[in-house]
């Protein structure tokens, strides 16, 4: 059974009026459709907040019911305050149920590699998300990959993913998800013997008696 989240058209605009709104627990938004123009409605955060719990995430269908009827949706995008983690805006788009769509899904690691369990390495997630590509109804929660026997230094990428059935894959397959490394080991780096750097022989400054004497001695020889 679909959710239905019930909403009203927003018709009051700026920044106060949004202010506003979300003080009463009600968060502005926007509804975006394939074309038609986009409506600007107010929802209960609640029920955002319900949906962004649920499996399935930002890629939950639900309905939106306004003006007496009732359209199949996703959130699109949402706009959150970095600091106090307040929820903004919310954009939707409008889905045709008839026509496939792209979305990215979270992958999930199954089973104890190899390489962790006997030969003391460690598992190196990389990637996890995917993008596919199916009907909105085949959309799965996230794609679970087995990794129990990889070994140290063996990965899985996208192009290993058996994807469910009406599911294609749509990253790039060379993608590495998981890799099992070797732990970095702490290196004593030796201490670099101390340079010797070739400096220029500084000549000794000449005393000043010695100034003097040779000073002398060349005026005793312009005399005679």
């Amino acid at each position: 059974m679909s959710l239905v989240i019930k909403s009203e058209k927003r018709d009051i605009f700026g920044k106060n009026a949004s202010r506003r709104i979300r003080r009463a627990g009600m968060v502005p938004a926007i509804l975006y459709g394939e074309g038609a123009a986009s409506v600007p409605l107010i929802l209960d955060k609640k029920d955002i907040i319900r949906i962004l719990k649920s499996e399935t995430g930002e890629n939950t269908i639900f309905k939106i019911a306004f003006d007496g009827e009732e359209k199949d949706v996703m959130i699109k995008d949402l706009q959150i305050d970095q600091t106090s983690d307040e929820l903004l805006h919310a954009d939707l788009i409008q889905i045709a149920m008839d026509k496939e769509i792209r979305v990215a899904i979270p992958i999930e690691l199954a089973g104890e590699a190899i390489g962790v369990k006997t030969e003391g390495g460690f598992v190196d997630f990389m990637t996890r998300e995917v993008e596919i590509e199916c009907f909105p109804a085949n959309i799965p929660e996230h794609i679970t990959i087995d990794i129990s026997a990889l070994h140290l230094h063996q990965s899985m990428k996208i192009a290993d993913i058996v994807p469910p059935e009406g599911v294609k894959l749509i990253s790039e397959p060379n993608t590495v998800i998981v890799l099992i490394q070797v732990p970095h080991e702490e290196k004593v780096e030796a201490k670099p013997e101390e340079e010797v750097v070739a400096e220029a022989p500084v000549e000794a400054a000449e005393p000043e008696v010695i100034k003097k004497e040779r000073k002398k001695e060349e005026e005793e020889k312009e005399e005679k």
